[in-house]
């Protein structure tokens, strides 16, 4: 079934909408698919699954959220699903476990055979509930929850002082870092795996000559350090697609959600939109560093990586893990949004942005900040040292004046490497906050729920001065599948 002969059926009012569920648990100690639907399902024997009845349990929600956060704070999307429970038969359901499993749903026709139904949630169940004594609740999570775990807790092990450290990993260039002391005997320090490049070690901010052997992620002092206090420049972690070292957000993204992290729980390929990284990595070329030396979760890591050029990480509804940048205008070709695609009367304004006269980048950052130090170096290289972040401002006045702002905002730090890089951003995130922009939201018609985050629209209508027309960026989109309904909002 194509698009187009879903979209019609979504628009038939006398469609016999169906929804499927199936659902990961562990009951009793073993691991189970149940099968659950909106209304009795059975399938023929000729589909996949065969001869597999899905129970009509599910009640209610049976809607997902799927958001772009305006604040730089990304979180998950999701939803919920109520099931039926009002003779008690499912109270046994409690005691099964339910986190952390893997959900998926689908919707189609009670009429159709079960290869036409539409994939429309793949995420995982966060847990079981119940809301009232006649239901039971089961609350959805995109799969990005999957990457809520370290990177790595791989340790140095042996004899050591440091056996019980777990061994930092250098995604990109990272400048000035503290590696680990792994032979205190040798004088040999390092990280997890091999690594590109090792460069400029110093002790207390004094270059020292040191023997490499980067493919081991290693490399010893040739002399007695002057100080405990060695540190590194290092471009890291080289294990992409040949074993090759690519320090742009793209492919760190995609690293780090498919090597690293709890073995069971990794992204595949599969679970990843690879023409939107390949996409996003041409666009997006720039160099960026990530240390990481403690518990950072692989989420928290992509989260980083993204927000460098004002972009998130989000989960398709279909779950596959997607870049996406909160620009205007987005790229790509618009979608015409009038008042045809909306319910009547249901076009609102949600919230108003607060407008900006000045982003300050923080970039390039100093992983170890050693103030006052004492060796021979020069004054301006111990200044740079003691400094932990280089900073990249733009300002324009004629809006700090008219809307009496400040030209010193906070800092927004990030792993850019270079200054061109950072003024770049800040002016392009200036671009988009000296404007005042607003969220719009509205019910939408069924063609409205082919819609994407991140999606560049024309957004017109009846009121708030949009008759003409104003271009904007899906931010999110909250679809009801049983009623062919969707929640669209636009910011423009």
């Amino acid at each position: 079934m194509n698009d187009a002969q879903f979209l019609q059926w979504l628009q038939d009012d006398s469609a016999n909408r169906v929804v499927l569920i199936e659902a990961q648990v562990n009951a009793g100690g073993s691991e189970v698919t149940r099968f659950i639907a909106s209304r009795l399902y059975v399938t023929g024997p000729q589909d996949s699954p065969a001869n597999t009845e899905y129970l009509p349990l599910a009640t209610g929600g049976l809607a997902f959220t799927e958001q772009v956060s305006l604040t730089a704070e990304a979180g998950l999307s999701g939803g919920d699903i109520e099931l039926d429970n009002a003779d008690g038969s499912l109270d046994s359901w409690l005691d099964d476990v339910w986190r952390n499993r893997s959900i998926k749903a689908w919707v189609g026709d009670s009429a159709w055979p079960r290869a036409d139904f539409r994939l429309i949630f793949d995420g995982i169940t966060a847990d079981i509930g119940s809301s009232a004594p006649e239901t039971l609740n089961l609350s959805l999570r995109d799969k990005m929850q999957r990457l809520d775990t370290p990177i790595t807790e791989a340790k140095l092990g042996g004899a050591t002082p440091n056996k019980d450290a777990v061994l930092p990993v250098p995604f990109g260039e990272c400048h000035n870092v503290s590696p680990l002391l792994t032979d205190p005997v040798t004088l040999e320090y390092g990280f997890l795996g091999a690594v590109e490049s090792s460069f400029e070690v110093r002790t207390n901010g004094k270059p020292i000559a040191v023997a490499l052997n980067d493919q081991a992620g290693r490399f010893n002092l040739t002399t007695p350090p002057y100080s405990a206090a060695i540190t590194v420049s290092v471009q890291g972690d080289k294990g992409g697609a040949g074993g090759t070292y690519a320090p742009r957000i793209a492919p760190l993204v995609r690293r780090i959600a498919t090597a690293y992290g709890k073995e069971s729980d990794r992204f595949t390929d599969a679970d990843l939109d690879l023409a939107n990284l390949d996409t996003f990595d041409a666009a997006h070329p720039q160099l960026v560093g990530l240390y990481v030396a403690d518990r950072t979760n692989q989420a928290q890591a992509i989260q980083q990586l993204a927000a460098s050029v004002g972009a998130q990480a989000l989960m398709s509804r279909t779950g596959q893990l997607r870049l996406v940048q909160v620009a205007l205008p987005a790229p790509g070709v618009p979608v015409e949004i009038g008042p045809e695609h909306m319910k009547e009367h249901s076009l609102r304004q949600v919230q108003r942005l607060p407008v900006v006269a000045a982003v300050k980048i923080g970039f390039d950052k100093n992983w170890t900040v050693q103030a006052s130090l004492t060796t021979s170096i020069p004054a301006e290289h111990a200044d740079l040292y003691a400094t932990e972040w280089l900073t990249e401002t733009a300002v324009d006045d004629a809006v700090r004046a008219r809307y009496r702002l400040t030209d010193d905002p906070a800092q927004i730090d990030t792993c850019l490497k270079t200054r061109a890089d950072a003024r770049v951003e800040a002016i392009r995130r200036l671009a988009l906050g000296k404007a005042q922009r607003t969220v719009y939201e509205f019910d939408g018609e069924p063609e409205m729920m082919m819609l994407e985050l991140g999606q560049p629209v024309q957004l017109r209508g009846e009121r708030f001065r949009l008759q003409d027309g104003v271009p904007g960026v899906v931010v999110l989109l909250s679809h009801n599948w049983l009623a062919a309904r969707v929640t669209v909002g636009v910011m423009a």
